[in-house]
Parts: structure tokens; C-alpha cells; sequence
């Protein structure tokens, strides 16, 4: 990326997802990150994780829904490193069970707010910086959701098609500036949110996924392919990790 060290933001730092990706990225050579969470306490664990890193860590807490928050947090990077080269748009959050015509419009305006305005102000907020840079790579963590149908979850899965459709738009407005936008499509992995899930019920999704389910180490590849420069020639792509889920 034309600079001696890297610089990479992640929103949504704190959870199962973005704790593997903070520990692999920051173990990458020349890196420094910014981890970014709604949860301080996330925050602070993250952090904590990383009390090894070769590179600098900071943290700045924020919601990703408020558009000044997000741009604070690109603000504090560069104040902090003076470039961003890499931003993660990582935050998400899963819709209430329920057919359509169960769900409220509170839910619908959640997920939205949430799933579909957060990476929207995560790409207004870096590129000003990456267009001044002539560089830079942001990546949206869509979900397999996007591409496949999931009953009782609509708002969940309208709002990931939209983020995958987002990162195609967004890479062909930014080719020029040499921003490239692409997403992952994670299938199914281990969280938190599984934690109080029946063994029953998580058999039968990991029967929906070919090589079983996976954690979210078997993500971070991923990211770590298009934070890199090995993924120079990759925009507006929507990189499915889903263990086979989408294949029949």
C-alpha cells in the first residue's frame, strides 16, 4: 500500500468475529489497529487480547448507527497514525424471529439502522481519507443470508442482500480513487449468540452446512486476503465462507 506500516479500523471489534480478526490481523507484520465496539467492556477484553501485539492497538468506543460516532472513530486513526488504509465494517445484529407479517416495523428500522446504515457510514466516513490517500480497501461483513433465503429471519436477510449490493455499488464509484469495497459472506459459526441454543437446534444448522459449522477462525482468511495487497485486482466482490451452505 505504498506505506511502511499499515493502518487498519475494525467496527464491530468486540464480538466472536471481530476478536479473531483483531488477534489474526494484528499478529500480520507492520500493522496497527483501531478496534471499535458498541461495548466497552468488548472493548476492553479485545484489547486486552492483544497486550502481545507487535503493532500499536487503540480503541474508540462507538455505534455504528450514529454517522459522527463512525466518523470519530476514522478521525482518532488518522489523528492517531496518520492514514487509514484498511476499514472493517463488522458490525451487525440479528432480526427477532418471526414471518413477515409478525414483525413490526421497529424491527425492520433496527436492522436497517444497524446492518445496512453502518457500513454506509463507515464507507462516508473513510473515503474522504482514502481518496486524499489514493488508497485504500474497506470490507462488509454481509453474511451467506444475503444470497439464500432464511425463514423467519427477513429483516436479517434483506439487510445483508443490501450490504452485498452496497459494496458493488460503493467499488465501482471508488475504482477511480483506488478504494477498492468488497464484503464476506460468513455461513453459520459458533458465538456467543449460540450459546443458549439446544444441541438439537445446532445440529440441524450444521446439517445445512456441507463441511459442518465453523468458527470464526475459519473466517479471518478472508479478511485477511482483501486487507492485503494480494487482493489488488478485487472489487465489488461478495467472498462466500460458508462451509458449503450455498452450494446445493
Amino acid at each position: 500500500m505504498g506505506n511502511a506500516r499499515r493502518v487498519i479500523a475494525i467496527l464491530g471489534a468486540g464480538g466472536t468475529l471481530g476478536t479473531a480478526l483483531s488477534r489474526t490481523l494484528a499478529a500480520e507484520p507492520d500493522t496497527d489497529l483501531v478496534l471499535s465496539d458498541l461495548s466497552q467492556d468488548a472493548l476492553a477484553q479485545a484489547e486486552a487480547a492483544l497486550a502481545g501485539a507487535a503493532g500499536a492497538v487503540a480503541t474508540v468506543q462507538a455505534d455504528v448507527s450514529d454517522f459522527a460516532a463512525v466518523e470519530h472513530v476514522v478521525e482518532r486513526t488518522v489523528d492517531r497514525f496518520g492514514r487509514l488504509d484498511v476499514l472493517i465494517s463488522n458490525a451487525g445484529v440479528l432480526s427477532p424471529n418471526g414471518r413477515i407479517h409478525n414483525l413490526g416495523t421497529q424491527e425492520w428500522e433496527r436492522a436497517f439502522r444497524i446492518n445496512v446504515l453502518g457500513p454506509v457510514h463507515g464507507i462516508r466516513a473513510a473515503v474522504p481519507v482514502m481518496r486524499a490517500q489514493r488508497s485504500g480497501s474497506i470490507i462488509l461483513t454481509a453474511s451467506v443470508a444475503g444470497l439464500t433465503a432464511w425463514s423467519h429471519s427477513s429483516p436479517y436477510c434483506v439487510t445483508k442482500a443490501g450490504v452485498i449490493e452496497l459494496a458493488k455499488v460503493a467499488a465501482v464509484e471508488y475504482a477511480r480513487d483506488n478504494i477498492r469495497v468488497n464484503c464476506v459472506c460468513p455461513g453459520t459459526f459458533l458465538s456467543a449468540m449460540h450459546a443458549d441454543l439446544p444441541a438439537a437446534a445446532i445440529d440441524a444448522v450444521a446439517a445445512k452446512h456441507p463441511l459442518g459449522l465453523g468458527s470464526a477462525d475459519d473466517l479471518v482468511g478472508a479478511y485477511s486476503y482483501l486487507a492485503s495487497d494480494a487482493s489488488r485486482w478485487t472489487t465489488g466482490s461478495a467472498i462466500v465462507v460458508d462451509g458449503g451452505y450455498a452450494a446445493p
